[in-house]
């Protein structure tokens, strides 16, 4: 198969940042992908409507003329988040998730929770109003190995989770190991998984190949192959559980290229070819379309974007860098380098 036509996809996880760097990274998933959840760990978090809403407005602004895209906003669950106001943004069409956090897992997550029990108020009110739960599943314990920490979320708090709120639905944010690809296949209907194109393309082996590649560190870390072959597995299957959601985080390459370096891959600009690279791998081409525009809708109860589009085999190079006017680069996933499909 050397041409593929399929419904214009959704992005259900990427990071735009704020200010200078979110203007310059926006346009790319806005030309790729019809809607997106917008992840709220900003500076200071996106933790209430109205900032959602203020959020949208300059995502918006920065949205190339000509080209259809909407921001789908979400709030970062912090301790003291206040259901009513959860509960009234999703009703008025502002918010259309909650993002848990685990204090201290990941970039800007500072002011996450500390406890389920600390938010049981907010999830009873998610429950009933049929608010979808997006988790970054990862234990933050220091003596638990970071290769480890999903495995875990999943045994010692997703578990207990799902058993204590049957009613709500759950979205397993970027699953990496085999033992999240399970729990979401045990919980189908109202569980489901986003997986980003790093962990379908590479394992843990990637990160030093050559030497340190710091603009392949993200969190969850990348793991084992095993847990790789597993990501791929689910997400070729066809069954609907897991969708595309690239988990597209950009830092400046200063961040990246430090002795602390930031973590998050940045791959808005070549997302499509790098899930389209993994499905071709998997002679799975005729099922891509599930997994990019048709399994994210279908769970979260929205229309599947009526716009075809089409890409086929034919090789391109990608930049090195994208350029942040007044700040520095991004480096994208696979710059320098060159893709083999390319958008019709």
């Amino acid at each position: 198969m050397t041409r593929l036509t399929f419904h214009r996809p959704d992005d259900w996880h990427v990071h735009f940042r704020d200010g200078d760097p979110m203007r310059a990274v926006v346009p790319f998933t806005a030309r790729a992908f019809g809607r997106a959840i917008v992840m709220p760990n900003l500076t200071p978090p996106v933790t209430t409507t109205a900032l959602a809403a203020a959020y949208r407005e300059r995502i918006l602004a920065a949205v190339p003329e000509g080209v259809t895209f909407t921001p789908l906003m979400t709030a970062y669950l912090t301790d003291g988040s206040d259901p009513a106001d959860i509960v009234a943004g999703h009703a008025d069409g502002v918010l259309t998730a909650v993002k848990l956090y685990p204090a201290h897992a990941t970039t800007n997550s500072q002011f996450g929770v500390t406890s389920i029990a600390a938010v049981r108020p907010v999830l009873a009110a998610m429950e009933k109003a049929g608010m979808p739960l997006l988790i970054h599943g990862e234990v933050t314990r220091a003596e638990v190995d970071v290769f480890d920490r999903e495995a875990r979320f999943v045994e010692e708090v997703l578990l207990p989770l799902l058993a204590d709120f049957p009613g709500l639905k759950v979205v397993l944010e970027h699953v990496t190991t085999a033992e999240g690809v399970a729990v979401v296949k045990a919980h189908a209907g109202r569980m489901a998984g986003t997986i980003t194109p790093q962990h379908l393309l590479y394992d843990r082996n990637a990160l030093f190949k050559g030497g340190i590649r710091p603009h392949l560190y993200c969190l969850p870390i990348l793991k084992r192959s095993t847990h790789k072959l597993a990501l791929r597995a689910a997400a070729t299957a066809g069954d609907g559980l897991f969708f595309l959601g690239t988990d597209t985080a950009p830092h400046l390459k200063h961040t990246k290229e430090t002795a602390c370096g930031c973590a998050g891959v940045f791959s808005a600009p070549t997302a499509i070819e790098a899930y389209l690279s993994v499905f071709e791998e998997e002679g799975a081409l005729d099922r891509f379309e599930i997994f990019a525009s048709l399994a994210g809708p279908a769970f979260y109860g929205l229309p599947v974007n009526p716009e075809r589009v089409t890409w086929e085999k034919r090789s391109r190079p990608v930049a090195e860098a994208i350029e942040v006017p007044g700040a520095g680069e991004i480096v994208p996933l696979f710059g320098g380098e060159t893709v083999a499909w390319s958008p019709v």
